[in-house]
């Protein structure tokens, strides 16, 4: 039994760690930037300890240093010498260069403008700068330029142009947080405009003048432009779309093709620096202009131009070095970037941060509170020690950089369990939740998913969902165009990235890709009203977006094999088929207890991917079954019947329709190019023709069939010939027992 002095002595001291960790909570939450610059200084030490990693081999410096200096002169050289050292470089077969260096001056030694100032002007007159800027439009050349972020002294405006799309995914209307340039220093016009693109070199150094993070985006005039590292990057992959995406408090991240790149809220990359100076493999420049290299020490690299001479002012402090080139931060960011091996502070770094200041201030008190005098030196050590340790493991195990000053000055640490358990709780799920569903659903899914966590959402329940498959036609034929995997994932991504926004608006939830094929689904997870027709609305969007679709795509040089090869077919270069169905299906997460899926199985599901498969044989574009024809405002839009059939695998017959587009539609339908009332006096023809074709009338139901198959523009070709031919069958061969349904033996 604990005695009444015991216990008073826990809550005495217990009352005061809680007072320590919420006073410590307190400098941490209001305060963070207090102990910035000694955080950061325990994480150099960190480095150091670490020691040199040896980078991947991807990036090589071409040195203009002492050697160099030295060889051919001082800086500035004549620009027809850094234009031989570009060529030599692409002779080489570099993958790509980048320039540390901005031109912002004409090349003061160059014959033509030495005459120039003399009034001496003649075309023969050797240009330095015509020169480079042609051997810049000529090689895989990035150059680069300086943002200026403070003061005004020597403000310049200017205007950048560079070939990269810039996507802002999410963002916010305050972006006070994204660091912004007043002014530029650019190279002089006819670099600047001859250079293939350009990004800006600046490397800002933090409050104690240690370069610890670079940004990848600055903003200037209202524009978002990229460093030269993610330029380089992005040129060298061959993508032409920087995605920027933004949460809440910030930017969450860059991403390249498949290359994603966490930064901190401002846009910028902690720097997982390799080690101290020439880390990286560096070629002395003159070494590369006299031919004295190795041509396999920079074939296929990234190539960065720049300078270690000390009298040229390009070094900077990292952890490892106070003296360090500012060519080398760059190769730096390009390695953790092709490499994917980044420092992050992601969004749940203030949550542990705040669990170890209470924890440990919790476990320091009572071990000092109930140990002998002599051991709470020992304590403190051990705790520090072990916060350390924890630290550092999780900076270079798990990429993740923790704060650590705060945890250490305080040593003694936690939490009220209940609050903090409680949020941390909270947090856990919605990630759980957007980690599952975040690119397969909509918003409004997403946020019911989210604020009805408590009510078993993934438990296996039935309810009538609405299913869609759709499949992209002669897709083995695109395979055989498309030159390589990349053209061909490529061509993919361009469909299906349209597509899949058209399903999530549309409330739809992306089941799986499987391959060139699409399955999604309606009315679960959380149940919408109107299932059937967003769903049908859905596939109407898509089928309406692949006019334009085509059209951006027939413009697109990188697709010309697969456009050739669809138009020797006399077909558009994308073009699919879609199936829908409505049922009751069972609905949760399935798989083992390692992975699952959350997907939805079930008969509705076999039928709505056979309605999918059958467009081929019907020549239509989007089946429906008449479960899901039944629950659609009749009047909202043009069906046509199709069959009464047997599908395999399922024995009970059903209807299928074919969807035209809606009947109030202002501009020209996506299938044909004919007047309503054309179109819907076809449609009458030929279901009078049904109509006496399931009356077993097949003459007069050939007839009909026949006429309207003789007509010049119709909206289905096929099904005229599939009836035709089952009259012209039934007429010479009378069936007994007719119920006018068809089997369908095979898939499709």
């Amino acid at each position: 039994m604990i005695s009444k002095k015991h216990l008073k002595k826990f809550s005495i001291y217990f009352l005061t760690a809680f007072i320590i960790a919420i006073t410590v909570s307190y400098i941490y939450i209001s305060s963070p930037k207090i102990l910035e610059s000694f955080d950061g200084t325990l994480r150099d030490y960190m480095f150091s300890f670490r020691g040199k990693v040896e980078p991947k081999n991807d990036v090589v410096i071409i040195d203009i240093d002492e050697k160099s200096l030295d060889k051919i002169g001082q800086w500035p050289w004549g620009r027809d010498k850094v234009a031989l050292l570009l060529q030599k470089l692409t002779n080489s077969k570099i993958g790509a260069i980048g320039m540390d260096i901005v031109f912002a001056e004409k090349d003061k030694s160059s014959p033509h403008n030495i005459l120039k100032d003399y009034n001496i002007t003649n075309q023969y007159i050797k240009d330095n700068d015509k020169i480079f800027a042609k051997t810049i439009a000529t090689t895989p050349t990035i150059v680069a330029y300086q943002f200026q972020i403070d003061g005004e002294e020597y403000l310049k405006q200017g205007d950048i142009n560079i070939p990269a799309i810039v996507v802002e995914k999410n963002k916010q209307s305050n972006d006070d947080y994204i660091l912004k340039a007043k002014g530029v220093i650019l190279n002089i016009p006819s670099i600047q405009n001859n250079a293939y693109s350009s990004g800006f070199f600046n490397n800002i150094p933090d409050e104690s003048g240690m370069i610890r993070s670079v940004p990848l985006i600055i903003k200037y005039k209202d524009q978002m432009y990229p460093s030269l590292d993610l330029e380089l990057i992005r040129a060298s992959l061959g993508i032409n779309k920087i995605v920027i995406n933004y949460i809440n408090n910030g930017i969450e991240s860059i991403s390249i093709g498949d290359f994603f790149i966490p930064t901190d809220r401002y846009g910028r990359l902690i720097v997982n620096f390799r080690g101290g100076t020439k880390t990286f493999k560096y070629i002395s420049a003159v070494d590369i202009l006299n031919g004295n290299f190795k041509t396999k020490d920079i074939e296929g690299k990234i190539a960065l131009i720049g300078t270690t001479a000390a009298g040229l002012k390009d070094l900077r402090a990292i952890p490892f070095d106070n003296i360090y080139p500012g060519v080398e931060v760059h190769a730096n960011v390009i390695d953790n970037i092709l490499n994917q091996d980044f420092l992050t502070q992601p969004l749940y770094v203030d949550t542990i941060s705040l669990i170890m200041i209470f924890l440990l201030t919790f476990l320091a008190v009572m071990l000092v509170t109930y140990s002998p005098f002599w051991v709470n030196p020992f304590v403190m050590i051990i705790l520090s020690c072990l916060t350390i340790y924890f630290t550092y493991k999780m900076m270079f195990d798990y990429k993740i950089v923790l704060d650590l000053a705060l945890p250490l000055f305080a040593i003694l640490i936690s939490t009220i369990i209940a609050t903090f358990m409680d949020y941390m709780f909270e947090i856990k799920k919605e990630r759980q939740i957007k980690q599952k569903f975040a690119t397969k659903v909509s918003e409004d899914v997403m946020k019911s998913l989210i604020s009805d966590i408590d009510n078993n959402t993934f438990q296996s329940i039935q309810r009538e969902v609405t299913v869609f498959f759709s499949d992209v036609r002669s897709f083995t034929n695109i395979s055989e165009a498309a030159y390589d995997a990349k053209n061909l994932i490529e061509f993919l991504n361009t469909y299906m990235d349209p597509m899949t926004d058209i399903i999530i608006k549309q409330k739809g939830t992306i089941d799986k890709y499987i391959g060139d094929a699409i399955m999604a689904y309606w009315n679960a997870p959380t149940k919408i009203d109107n299932h059937q027709t967003l769903a049908v609305d859905c596939a109407l969007e898509q089928l309406h977006y692949l006019n334009k679709l085509n059209k951006q795509i027939k413009k697109n040089k990188k697709f010309d094999s697969i456009v050739q090869m669809m138009k020797k077919y006399n077909k558009e270069p994308l073009d699919i088929g879609i199936g829908i169905n409505t049922g009751v299906a069972i609905i949760g997460e399935m798989g083992s207890s390692k992975r699952s899926d959350y997907t939805v199985i079930g008969d509705p599901i076999n039928l709505g991917a056979r309605l999918e498969s059958l467009c081929k044989y019907y020549d239509s574009k989007l089946n429906i079954s008449d479960y899901t024809k039944q629950k659609l405002d009749q009047q909202q839009y043009i069906f046509r019947f199709l069959d009464k059939v047997k599908v395999k695998g399922k024995n009970e017959p059903v209807n299928i329709w074919q969807i035209h587009d809606y009947k109030n539609i202002k501009h020209k339908n996506y299938l044909f190019n004919i007047s309503y009332n054309k179109v819907i006096e076809e449609l009458d023809l030929y279901h009078s023709a049904i109509n006496m074709y399931q009356k077993q009338h097949f003459k007069e139901a050939l007839d009909i069939f026949t006429k309207v198959q003789s007509w010049e523009n119709k909206t289905n070709k096929n099904i005229y010939n599939i009836y035709i031919s089952r009259c012209e069958h039934y007429i010479k061969n009378p069936p007994e027992n007719f119920d006018g349904i068809f089997e369908h033996t095979t898939k499709g």
